[in-house]
């Protein structure tokens, strides 16, 4: 039976919030009117390599994208790049990346699909790998790909380009990586590709290789690559400013409240599904003063929270994180972490309580260090000497605390930041 679409204008209403670029805007609108006379649904897709085990809010730009072209009633395809995984995409990168092994790609693959319908709705997602194809292609096909396009129109690509005029090696297997992910959309015959700023060369291959097939051509929907929690520099884990998509409700809400001010509207824009109208209004009440800086992150943190985990659960973690960060206490869902007492063991010392099995001397600059609440065991000795450091709510200085037996769990603080330790 076909399918009842929305009008066109509707439609590219929430197609192109936060789009950073259409290729070209005027074949969407086309393709959407076609689809609403024909009641086809639209094939969309975005891919994601499974290059490593978690994603963050970086990645959910896409999929909330994807999910937009869901709830419109169009068919979504999480494609997992099972074998350009094991290329690498050289996307931005000035060396060749490491190689994955089959195991490493199959064991992250897993993990992304128990992350990605947090956003998607599971029962209309196509999911698909690309080793169903890619894995077939033999030695005269791969030469027919290859043949499709030039080495100079290769080195156009910014990176290689780069690369290139630096000498820094470009392995021939790198420049495989475009023609692979173009192909992918010959196999799955899109009429829509998503993907970041970044991607733009690879997803403009997919239109090319699907002219050479008698396809008509896909669309490309970019969307911008969002800023990780300190406002400058792109979100990455590796850079420490990212979010997790499987971070807890508090640890979600703590980090969203750590963003700049100036970040409150773009992170409404493509981490939330609020709309253009309210999220200027948002913008325009925080210009006026009539809504505090303050509020309006407190309301961004409770919304993308509730989105990943649930209304409750992050009304629970606004409190918490308001009874931690604002009243000075301790939250209820503070991270717990086990230690090794012999990874934190301080000098020896002669048991002066015979009937107990203790004491155990701890090292507390070590300790602060394994709860991450410092980034050396030195900055850990100033803190303690500065009074900065709680055990249980009482300020310590001492450098070597007594344990008089184990397991023992110490909740420790260093200004704002607490965390609970299980030392056994």
């Amino acid at each position: 039976m076909p399918h009842s679409f929305a009008p066109v204008e509707d439609q590219l209403a929430l197609l192109t919030k936060g789009a950073a670029e259409i290729i070209p805007l005027d074949d969407l609108k086309t393709r959407l009117e076609e689809s609403r006379k024909t009641g086809r649904p639209l094939r969309i897709k975005a891919g994601f390599d499974p290059t490593a085990p978690d994603l963050h809010l970086g990645h959910t730009v896409l999929l909330r994208k994807l999910r937009h072209f869901q709830q419109l009633g169009h068919t979504v395809i999480f494609l997992i790049g099972d074998s350009t995984a094991l290329i690498g995409d050289p996307t931005g990168k000035s060396a060749t990346r490491k190689q994955l092994t089959q195991q490493e790609i199959d064991a992250n693959a897993d993990t992304y699909k128990q992350q990605v319908f947090k956003i998607l709705d599971k029962v209309k997602t196509e999911v698909r790998y690309n080793s169903e194809w890619l894995a077939k292609l033999g030695y005269a096909d791969m030469i027919h790909l290859a043949a499709s396009t030039t080495v100079s129109q290769m080195l156009e690509r910014e990176d290689f380009h780069a690369r290139f005029n630096s000498e820094q090696e470009i392995s021939l297997h790198e420049i495989l990586y475009p023609l692979a992910q173009g192909y992918d959309s010959v196999a799955l015959q899109c009429d829509v590709e998503l993907g970041g700023t970044d991607q733009k060369f690879n997803l403009l291959m997919g239109r090319r290789l699907q002219r050479r097939a008698n396809q008509p051509p896909q669309i490309v929907l970019m969307t911008p690559i969002i800023e990780g929690l300190d406002g400058v520099q792109k979100m990455s884990k590796s850079l420490g400013n990212a979010v997790g998509v499987l971070d807890s409700p508090f640890d979600m809400f703590t980090k969203l409240m750590t963003i700049p001010d100036a970040m409150i509207p773009r992170y409404y824009t493509l981490l939330t599904d609020a709309l253009p109208d309210a999220i200027a209004k948002i913008d325009a009440d925080i210009a006026s003063g009539t809504l505090h800086p303050m509020q309006a992150k407190r309301d961004l943190a409770r919304t993308i929270t509730a989105d990943f985990h649930s209304d409750e659960l992050a009304t629970h973690a606004e409190a918490n994180w308001s009874k931690q960060f604002q009243q000075g206490g301790v939250s209820d869902d503070i991270e717990e972490i086990v230690i090794p007492f012999a990874a934190i063991a301080g000098p020896e010392m002669v048991n002066v309580t015979p009937h107990l099995p203790g004491p155990y001397v701890i090292r507390m600059a070590k300790l602060l260090l394994h709860l991450a609440l410092v980034s050396s065991a030195t900055e850990g000795s100033r803190k303690l000497a500065e009074g900065a450091v709680r055990i249980g709510g009482e300020v310590t200085r001492d450098p070597y605390p007594l344990l008089h037996f184990l397991p023992m769990t110490l909740t420790v603080r260093l200004g704002k930041k607490a965390k609970r330790a299980l030392i056994q």
